[in-house]
């Protein structure tokens, strides 16, 4: 279960969650889109296309010569003692192939998307074929969503249960903008919701399901709009992987010097750890995103090497507040010092 804080104006967590689904389609695996904001239908229509091996070397091409470029007159500046530090690396030209990259300057083509089996799940059409029902004091909407899913994995031979009679394959099931009030859920309304809990078991009975049958799932919430923390704190600990997006769009960081190669930052919570009760915490404090041309990447925060060209001596001081914020693996400041050190 992957929990995705939505970023305040869901420009990016959507993009994930596109990239989630057009992983499930390249792959062969079946689908499960529930919405209630927008018709699964046209979610699928705008999924990125994939890059293929025979046209990956020639799509990459050009970015990934301006990264390396990049990276070569970022050693010629930085200090001798940061250059033999290890370096995330910021483009995919060398790597260990797992999963596949998506140009999103494209759509995937029709008869891609139509090759795997999918169902949808719009709210407002199924709150209109039937009377409004309440179970074990669950929003509606939640409660025909833990049915269909609950009818989908044992109809389509998911559950890992029983004997499969039929091929294996895996369900992946993706969710919008969960706890919205467009699911007539109030948790996003006020500080002492009148439906507190119906997220949260929403969550508990949706990981027994996922446990007992071979499905994974992710969830988008606009956690920002969720004033009680409590709540945000147990759907923590009903999730496996809790991944937070952070956009510079309308903040002050985003006519900062310090992130102008990026678009917001990753906050990674909470990662899945097996045999264990309890989850494992990332040590990945710095991380960043940026949506180029034709790919949504996400790296290793560093800091400009050198302010002088862009910023004034006098607004160092003041940047060096905002380097604070990140963590000491950045060589970002020494202690005892109001400059950046480097």
């Amino acid at each position: 279960l992957v929990f995705t804080e939505e970023d305040k104006y869901d420009l990016y967590s959507n993009l994930l969650f596109k990239y989630f689904l057009a992983e499930g389609i390249v792959c062969g695996h079946d689908l499960l889109v529930a919405s209630a904001k927008e018709h699964p239908d046209n979610i699928l229509k705008e999924l990125p296309a994939p890059l293929l091996d025979d046209t990956y070397g020639k799509e990459l091409g050009d970015e990934a010569a301006a990264v390396k470029s990049e990276d070569f007159q970022d050693s010629m500046k930085i200090a001798w003692r940061y250059q033999n530090l290890p370096k995330m690396e910021a483009s995919p030209t060398t790597y260990t192939k797992f999963g596949h990259y998506y140009d999103i300057s494209k759509k995937m083509s029709p008869e891609l998307y139509q090759s795997v089996k999918w169902h949808s799940f719009y709210l407002h059409e199924e709150l209109s074929f039937e009377p409004k029902m309440k179970t074990c004091n669950m929003n509606s909407g939640y409660a025909r969503l833990l049915q269909s899913i609950q009818r989908i994995i044992s109809q389509e031979g998911f559950d890992g249960s029983d004997p499969q009679k039929k091929q294996r394959n895996v369900l992946r099931i993706g969710i919008q903008s969960l706890g919205s009030v467009l699911w007539g859920d109030d948790v996003c309304c006020s500080d002492t919701p009148e439906d507190m809990h119906s997220l949260t078991k929403f969550l508990y009975v949706l990981r027994g399901l996922l446990r007992k049958s071979l499905s994974a799932c992710i969830i988008t919430v606009p956690a920002h709009l969720i004033q009680n923390k409590a709540i945000m704190e147990r759907v923590t600990n009903l999730s496996d992987m809790v991944v937070g997006l952070e956009s510079f769009i309308g903040s002050e960081r985003e006519t900062n010097p310090l992130y102008k190669d990026y678009h917001g930052l990753v906050h990674v919570h909470q990662i899945p750890r097996l045999n264990s009760l309890i989850c494992d915490v990332s040590d990945a404090k710095d991380l960043a995103f940026r949506l180029k041309r034709k790919l949504f990447t996400i790296e290793r925060l560093h800091l400009p090497p050198d302010l002088s060209d862009t910023v004034s001596r006098a607004s160092k001081q003041d940047l060096a507040g905002s380097a604070k914020l990140l963590s000491s693996g950045c060589g970002a400041m020494a202690m005892g010092k109001k400059h950046l050190d480097f």
